[in-house]
């Protein structure tokens, strides 16, 4: 049986020397080249110097970077968005009158379908990615609310696929319809 002593904590390496493992019996402490003595693991500059109940940090890849052999990203690429907003009512005429105007000042302008407090729409965008493809669609309602006369509805929905993936899920039937009558509609 191991004794602790009121308030410390055991350590990995103890536990294991206690157990029949490798490591340094405990209340011992490693000792570094030079005779110096080296933090285990668990204490304050050791290999593991989170406190207790602090979770790590999380790491992630930046937009943009890309493993050795990939394509190169620069390149624009077509986007499918499909941007959904709501709000308060508005009368249909000045909603259809708002989103055909929208859809002339936007490029790519596909199709949008709209009632008097939510509309939907979808277009083609051009950018290299999808953090880009996004944060354009992101920023659209906003940028031609005033030039367009847009409802001030927010945005409640948003989904960027790739063209690879529009057409496979269309091939496979379960993604949106074709726009096919391109244009501003009522639901």
């Amino acid at each position: 049986m191991r004794r602790v002593r009121p308030g410390a904590t055991a350590s990995r390496a103890g536990a294991a020397a206690s157990h029949g493992g490798s490591g340094p019996p405990a209340g011992t402490v490693a000792r570094a080249a030079g005779g110096s003595p080296a933090p285990a693991a668990g204490e304050a500059g050791g290999p593991a110097t989170r406190a207790a109940g602090e979770e790590r940090a999380l790491t992630s890849v930046a937009a943009g970077d890309r493993y050795q052999g990939e394509e190169p990203r620069d390149l624009p690429r077509l986007w499918h968005v499909t941007l959904s907003v709501s709000g308060e009512e508005a009368p249909l005429k000045e909603v259809r009158r708002a989103l055909e105007q929208l859809a002339h000042d936007h490029p790519f302008f596909l199709t949008s379908r709209y009632a008097n407090d939510h509309a939907e729409i979808r277009y083609w965008e051009e950018a290299r990615d999808l953090h880009d493809a996004a944060a354009v669609a992101l920023r659209l309602w906003g940028e031609h609310r005033q030039t367009a006369g847009l409802p001030p509805w927010e945005i409640v929905g948003l989904e960027v696929i790739d063209r690879q993936t529009y057409h496979q899920r269309i091939a496979e039937g379960y993604g949106p319809p074709p726009a096919s009558p391109v244009g501003v509609h009522p639901f």
